[in-house]
């Protein structure tokens, strides 16, 4: 494909501007002025529109193909949301902050404190804070809170340590070690959770928290985790909750419920913004009463006569962690989402997650070998050692399924299973779908046996075929496409 300044032709537009309406500005400075014309592409506006489309259509996205990206839920997103989102354009997120701008945002200021109060009761929380621009974000928020509850208890200089599983998510002991804490990290058991008995062992009074995805990252809920809670409680430790999954248990279990204290949950995966490409996130936390005090400022309250207002006065909040109340968009989509669904219909998804998932699982498990056999929630993780003894990597698979139209799982993750490949089919994929793409994974496995360079090959539909990943994650050359 020709870039967009080949295809410039000179003398042809795809623009008129009209003619301005407003006062012209004085002249600017000489030197503040270019000395030549800028060189933009003449082109038409037809040829401009083609131009665009053709590149859109060498993405994947999940409105054009199956995206079964296993840990990041790339569930379709009805465009209904799109539209409610739409409808606060004209609102800028910073009014309410300016003197006396609470009073007309009350529309606004008022979906977010009903948006809190549907996520504290969906995650067993008695308070949310919407400011976190992400999950990852929402964690370091989260961690900060636990650091000053425990500051505020005279007890910060003695809690020196984070216990995490080793199938945890990256971010939760990155975002502990920045907070200033060291890590421990225990191992998982053959029964695919975190080893309680070496959790117990790991396990003192200089431990701040525990932070655990549930399900974890294998797809299993661990049957143990109210224990856990009970015995992270009785050294003073906080449980923290990762909510990267929670698409598997709304509305079954409440995270709140089984001894979590600080809950962080992805909007931009579970509540109706699709997951993906850098962008929009949003990551609010929600907190047990004890952890009230120290949320972001300013926090949304509601007085008694029903007005919203905005509370800056306590002194042992973290301060701010955005620069207004998170990425408002996102926001409204997850509202119209819990609103549109409801109770059951929230309920509903978690059921169907789950269900999509165990019957990929029983469909491939005899063509790939899964290390942790057992019911899984909304995500199944498979290893492609069989296909090893071939030569045939995870990756290779991966790139196989990209020539037959789908976005490949997430491959290599969770480092604890060798060649893994996690597979999370969602809520919104129908059994033909999933059917078409069972096919195509006994397909891999049978070509691996048969003609394992047909996987080397792949892809050879793609505008580029195989890269070298490590080359280009370390030398990083970005252009503009267009």
């Amino acid at each position: 494909m020709q870039l967009i300044y080949e295809q410039s032709t000179p003398g042809r537009h795809g623009i008129r501007l009209p003619a301005s309406d407003v006062p012209v500005a004085p002249a600017l400075p000489a030197d503040l002025l270019r000395s030549e014309a800028a060189k933009l592409a003449e082109i038409s506006e037809l040829d401009l529109v083609r131009h665009f489309t053709n590149l859109s259509r060498r993405n994947f996205s999940v409105d054009t193909n199956f995206y079964p990206l296993g840990s990041c839920t790339m569930k379709y997103n009805a465009k209904v949301l799109e539209n409610s989102a739409a409808l606060f354009a004209p609102f800028h997120p910073m009014t309410a902050l300016l003197p006396g701008g609470a009073e007309f945002c009350q529309g606004t200021l008022g979906l977010l404190y009903d948006l809190g109060q549907l996520l504290a009761d969906i995650t067993g929380m008695d308070e949310v804070t919407t400011q976190p621009l992400a999950g990852a974000h929402g964690e370091m928020t989260g961690i900060l809170l636990i650091s000053a509850y425990h500051a505020a208890r005279g007890n910060r200089a003695k809690k020196k340590y984070v216990v995490v599983p080793d199938s945890s998510h990256g971010t939760n002991p990155a975002s502990a070690a920045i907070a200033g804490y060291e890590i421990i990290t225990v191992p998982t058991a053959p029964y695919g959770d975190m080893d309680l008995e070496l959790f117990k062992t790991a396990m003192n009074d200089e431990v701040a928290a525990v932070m655990m995805t549930c399900p974890n990252t294998l797809g299993l809920f661990n049957p143990h985790i109210k224990e856990v809670s009970d015995i992270a409680h009785c050294h003073d430790a906080l449980m923290y909750y990762d909510g990267a999954n929670l698409n598997a248990i709304m509305g079954k279990v409440k995270p709140g419920d089984v001894g979590f204290d600080v809950v962080h949950v992805n909007l931009h995966k579970t509540f109706g913004t699709p997951h993906g490409g850098g962008g929009p996130g949003s990551g609010p936390v929600g907190v047990k009463k004890s952890l009230i005090p120290f949320l972001p400022q300013p926090r949304i309250v509601m007085a008694a006569d029903g007005a919203i207002h905005l509370e800056t006065a306590n002194p042992e909040a973290i301060g701010r962690t955005a620069n207004f109340f998170g990425n408002f968009g996102v926001m409204a989509k997850a509202y119209s989402y819990i609103i549109m669904l409801g109770r059951e219909g929230l309920i509903e998804v978690s059921e169907l997650a789950v269900l999509n998932a165990n019957y990929l699982k029983e469909k491939l498990k005899p063509y790939y070998d899964l290390p942790y056999d057992m019911t899984c929630m909304h995500e199944c993780v498979f290893s492609a050692s069989r296909q090893l003894e071939h030569g045939v990597h995870a990756i290779d698979i991966a790139k196989f399924l990209i020539d037959k139209g789908y976005h490949p799982p997430t491959v290599y993750f969770p480092m604890i299973v060798k060649e893994a490949i996690m597979i999370e089919p969602t809520e919104t994929e129908s059994k033909a779908t999933l059917d078409a793409f069972i096919e195509v994974m006994i397909d891999a496995a049978q070509t691996t046996e048969c003609n394992p360079q047909a996987l080397f090959d792949a892809p050879l539909t793609m505008p580029v075929s195989r890269l070298d990943e490590t080359k280009a994650a370390r030398e990083q050359k970005i252009c503009c496409i267009g």
